[in-house]
């Protein structure tokens, strides 16, 4: 996947979440917890495009 692709869309998903946090009135924690879940979501996808989710899948313990 190109930076470009990845970059681009960091952006989207950081505006998307700048509007919800902005324009939809929440109570602070629900707040807290959407912001913590896309947050876990987009490491897990970044960690999956660069390559590093995959390799650890092979890891023996």
């Amino acid at each position: 996947m190109p930076v470009l692709t990845v970059v681009i869309v960091l952006i989207v998903v950081g505006v998307l979440l700048w509007l919800v946090n902005t324009y939809i009135p929440m109570q602070r924690t629900i707040k807290n917890i959407l912001n913590a879940v896309i947050v876990i979501v987009v490491v897990v996808w970044l960690l999956k495009v660069f390559g590093v989710l995959g390799s650890l899948q092979h890891l023996q313990i």
